[in-house]
């Protein structure tokens, strides 16, 4: 009698039982032979644990009832009884009792709950929440096992004892491999995912020789200031040439120091160094990424080899938890990976096998955090740091925290503890401060406190000598000065925000920087949202950013007069009254409150103040409980305490369709997760209930309002609030 894992599907056969928990075996022993060598310890504990998982993570599979669905004898969408069960059960059982590979089989599908009230349970710990599934997997287990072993080799072995480091991180590695490799498999066998993927290697000492030499060749036609060239270059050789030979270094350069490049020298001098096998560069969570890839792989890619493969380009997160859509899921395969902050860390916080099946390939990885002091929130950091720390001691990953305004976040006591540990420089205090001087003479930090409505702020702004940049808090405020301003006159705007797809957002940065090259082309103006404050080689002539954090707003002065070229450019601090148009953004009114005093006392603003600024955020409003709570949270494995309160965005957004040719080949399984990162946004779901927005597939949503390409998805979001009198109160930011 034949035994299945997964039904049929199409003119895609059913796959047999014991192929799938081979299949399942072969690829997660071979991520676990990829990263095993980058472990510090409890590498054949891992190897152990993730074996008896994957042999026994579908054994509730051969329950008849179950059997008679997959085998197509019973038309049942899902599974009659829960299949998850039956493996754990084993697990705990003598003489296994191997409790970890219990708690992946459990997770596998749902994902990792809190441990504390797991053993509450006592007996019962990660068993099923039904207690009917329970007892018919305790009456029919030895039914099951019998199956099982006349199908495969593979069984559980009596659990080993070793140690294995911080338990957290542990277990979140054992679920990615069981997760991946689950997923995988079952992609393979239904044709969405090839049966050989492509392997590019890093190649870390080539690439840095091609990257040397493009340097080389780019300073012949360079026609910069000739004091800030050779800053950009001695600011390269510092870069490549340190390697300290510890795990976590700091970067600290201003903007116009060529920190891309540079950074990207000293990562793979360091993976030379230590046999390292990926590159991560994390942006800024609200970053347009497309510059900075397009750089690497200008730089980067070496003759023969295919420029998506080996830096891939990641947006925003695409998990997908249902098997419909979970081979569309963004993995951290290529070895050149930029990303965001909010994809990056979110995922180190999840408890979810569709966001952890790629924590894998994250041991033995190079990791440049750009913009590290604005990359999370402050309440984040602490958790932050902890990982940061463990990533570097127990898994081999070499961490580049990097700046134009770099804070020292880990040298404050309620981030980094009583005693962390020192974190050198990779740019000298001598080139530093020749660099900050420079930098020093570029702009000047204006503040004006009179509160504006959407008219007043058009008017303001139009007064001044463009390009203008204006970067707003939320989404709706940049999306309506947008389109105050485009009905006035269509040609003296322009538009950027995450409302817009990747495509129409790279498609409207190629507009502005025309225009930017264009000398006559001046009286128009750029409005944003935070996504042009880091990554973009944007310069304009005067800049207006509504009060948010100090680094914010030494960020937005990175996008006017970039190179020193007016000599009288102005940055100015604003904030506005809430009208119906404009919207605050209530997550950042402890940061801007924070510069507003900065301001009003008359400090001098300036990237010295940014440690202190964190410090007096946390003396006026302290790392509250929720989020203080998350290191200590950590460590006793409260996996979905910290995966719900980890939020670098405080939005709980989903993937939304606006093309209907998308929807269509996403329905018929004719896209993959490159097409789904650049042609959809991600919307709120408060956003997504209060709109009507249909749900098209698990965790996929149809824009049914108005989309353009000036403003995006907000071109319907408005029309709807202006058509209900409506205030939108809680959208993305």
């Amino acid at each position: 009698m034949k035994y299945y894992a997964h039904s049929a599907k199409g003119d895609v056969r059913a796959q047999e039982y014991a192929s799938h928990i081979e299949g399942v075996h072969t690829l997660a022993n071979r991520y676990l032979k990829e990263f095993s060598p980058y472990m510090k310890c409890g590498a054949a504990l891992l190897r152990r644990t993730l074996d008896n998982a994957v042999s026994v993570h579908d054994l509730g599979k051969l329950a008849k009832e179950n059997q008679a669905v997959l085998a197509g004898k019973d038309s049942s969408v899902k599974l009659p009884v829960h299949h998850q069960d039956a493996g754990v059960a084993l697990l705990n059982r003598p003489p296994y009792n191997d409790f970890m590979a219990g708690m992946a089989v459990a997770a596998h599908h749902r994902g990792y709950r809190d441990c504390s009230e797991e053993l509450m349970k006592e007996d019962r710990a990660w068993r099923d929440d039904d207690p009917a599934t329970v007892l018919k997997t305790e009456r029919e287990l030895d039914g099951y096992v019998m199956i099982h072993q006349g199908a495969t080799e593979l069984f559980p072995q009596p659990a080993v004892d070793e140690p294995m480091g911080d338990s957290a991180l542990f277990l979140r590695m054992l679920l990615s491999c069981l997760a991946d490799a689950d997923h995988t498999d079952t992609a393979i066998h239904y044709g969405q995912y090839p049966q050989q993927e492509p392997h590019i290697e890093l190649r870390p000492k080539e690439r840095l020789e091609q990257l040397e030499e493009k340097i080389k060749q780019f300073a012949l036609k360079e026609d910069d200031d000739a004091q800030r060239f050779a800053l950009r270059q001695e600011m390269f050789a510092a870069c490549m040439k340190a390697l300290a030979g510890v795990n976590i270094m700091s970067c600290d350069s201003p903007v116009g120091s060529g920190k891309t490049t540079a950074g990207m020298a000293n990562l793979l001098a360091q993976a030379d160094l230590m046999g390292l096998r990926r590159i991560f560069v994390i942006l800024p969570f609200t970053n347009i990424i497309k510059q900075s890839v397009a750089v690497y792989r200008e730089m980067l890619v070496l003759p023969g080899e295919k420029a998506e493969e080996v830096v891939a380009e990641l947006h925003h997160r695409a998990d997908f938890d249902s098997k419909e859509t979970r081979h569309l899921t963004a993995l951290w395969r290529a070895p050149i990976i930029v990303t965001t902050a909010v994809t990056f860390f979110e995922t180190l916080a999840s408890n979810r096998p569709s966001a952890l099946r790629r924590l894998h390939e994250l041991p033995g990885s190079a990791i440049f955090v750009d913009e590290s002091h604005a990359a999370l929130p402050v309440r984040l950091l602490p958790i932050a740091w902890r990982w940061i720390r463990l990533l570097a001691q127990e898994w081999s990953c070499y961490w580049v925290l990097a700046s134009g305004s770099l804070t020292r976040f880990w040298q404050i006591p309620a981030i980094g503890g009583e005693a962390p540990p020192p974190v050198p420089e990779i740019v000298g205090d001598e080139l530093r401060n020749r660099l900050a001087a420079y930098e020093k003479r570029r702009v000047t930090f204006r503040y004006d406190p009179v509160p504006k409505t959407l008219e007043q702020l058009a008017a303001w702004v139009e007064s001044f000598e463009g390009p203008r940049l204006v970067i707003l808090n939320t989404i709706q405020s940049a999306a309506a000065l947008a389109q105050y301003l485009h009905r006035k006159d269509k040609n003296k705007v322009e538009h950027l925000s995450t409302a817009l797809t990747p495509s129409d957002r790279e498609a409207a940065l190629a507009r502005i920087e025309n225009r930017l090259k264009n000398g006559e082309d001046r009286d128009w103006t750029l409005v944003a949202t935070s996504c042009v404050e880091a990554g973009v080689n944007l310069s304009f002539r005067n800049g207006f950013r509504e009060l948010a954090s100090l680094f914010s707003y030494l960020q937005a002065c990175g996008r006017v007069d970039r190179e020193g070229i007016y000599k009288t450019s102005q940055m100015w601090a604003f904030s506005i009254v809430e009208d119906g148009k404009l919207k605050k953004n209530p997550g950042l009114e402890q940061a801007a409150s924070v510069l507003r005093d900065f301001f009003e006392s008359g400090a001098e603003i300036s990237p010295a103040l940014c440690t202190e600024a964190i410090e007096r955020e946390i003396r006026k409003y302290g790392v509250d409980d929720e989020f203080g709570m998350l290191p200590q949270k950590e460590e006793v494995l409260a996996f979905e305490y910290v995966s719900d309160n980890f939020k670098v965005i405080d939005s709980d957004s989903r993937i939304v369709i606006v093309d209907e040719d998308l929807k269509k080949r996403i329905l018929y399984g004719k896209t993959d997760w490159q097409e789904i990162q650049r042609e959809t946004v991600q919307i709120s779901r408060y956003l997504l209930k209060k709109c009507h927005t249909p749900e098209i597939m698990r965790g996929i949503y149809a824009w049914n309002l108005e989309y353009d390409s000036f403003i995006g998805y907000m071109a319907g979001v408005l029309n709807y609030l202006h058509a209900k009198d409506d205030i939108l109160v809680n959208d993305d930011i």
